[in-house]
């Protein structure tokens, strides 16, 4: 591999020659030069420096997107040749939205180590939005998310049901409710997630259902993350909806309770994604074994 390549691929990601050289483990000067070498290779500014940012030349864009097609190769060559002597090795690139990183994707990756522990995982969490813009730059190979955006450039496979629902503090004076209406929803302050996010999206469809738009909710306050929305509820009157696999141990504990909502519920699928088109053999490998997990056939 082309070393170059690798500095230059660190630095476009940055956007800094400082922090390039921490990661690579090189001096800043050793940076610079080999960012100078290929711009006079290409005779051509990869990067526009103004004071101590820079950005990217629209050469060194397309640069980019070729080195990230290099790498990919790379890595398919590096697992598909370690194969053909039984020693898989290699690196896999996954992103996982909030939910399925925080609560589902744990024992997955546990159970493919167990039975290919020569191939490095990379984990970024995001969420839904944010790790389908990662996969559309190739920036992973593979991801979990928990809505369906149709993106056409994107393959969606179903995984596993997931099933939201409403929950509040166990102590809160709704639980004595048996069931609750369209009014009592319009009275209640909630919790949501941030725009992006796969858990919003769903909500926001199913409420439909029973004739209510997203803006009849009273929204007290956007939290960034499931861990947040639960902490939040637990000292507040506050209401959310949550994925039923968020809330397992709180349920357990008798500090959330679910409450029940007339003719709602909000079933989903949490979904593997990967490029349309594109066959990659580690991440195949990959979808079996967590698939697997679940006596699921995917």
């Amino acid at each position: 591999m082309d070393f170059r390549l690798k500095v230059f691929y660190i630095v476009a990601s940055r956007l800094s020659f400082t922090k390039a050289a921490t990661e690579l483990f090189i001096t800043q000067p050793a940076v610079s030069k080999h960012i100078q070498e290929l711009e006079e290779q290409y005779e051509i500014k990869l990067f526009e420096r103004n004071g101590s940012k820079i950005s990217l030349t629209s050469a060194g864009e397309v640069l980019l997107n070729h080195t990230k097609n290099i790498f990919e190769i790379y890595r398919e060559i590096d697992f598909d040749m370690s194969s053909l002597i039984n020693e898989r090795n290699g690196l896999l690139r996954i992103g996982a939205s909030t939910t399925i990183s925080q609560y589902i994707i744990s024992p997955l990756l546990a159970r493919f180590h167990q039975k290919m522990e020569n191939i490095k995982v990379n984990l970024r969490n995001g969420n839904t939005e944010q790790i389908e813009s990662a996969l559309l730059k190739k920036e992973i190979e593979i991801g979990i998310v928990e809505g369906q955006s149709k993106n056409k450039s994107i393959k969606y496979r179903q995984f596993l049901k997931d099933e939201l629902v409403l929950v509040c503090k166990s102590s809160h004076s709704l639980v004595k409710k048996n069931e609750l209406i369209q009014e009592d929803l319009k009275k209640m302050n909630f919790l949501i997630r941030e725009q992006g996010s796969g858990t919003l999206e769903v909500i926001e469809y199913a409420l439909k259902t029973i004739e209510l738009k997203f803006s009849d909710l009273n929204v007290e306050m956007q939290l960034g993350s499931t861990e947040s929305i639960k902490s939040y509820l637990l000292n507040s009157d506050c209401v959310a909806f949550l994925s039923i696999h968020a809330i397992e141990k709180e349920l357990k504990n008798n500090e959330l309770t679910i409450l029940d909502v007339k003719n709602l519920t909000i079933e989903r699928y949490f979904y593997i994604i990967t490029l349309q088109g594109k066959n990659d053999s580690l991440s195949d490998l990959f979808i079996k074994i967590i698939s697997s997990y679940y006596n699921l056939e995917l």
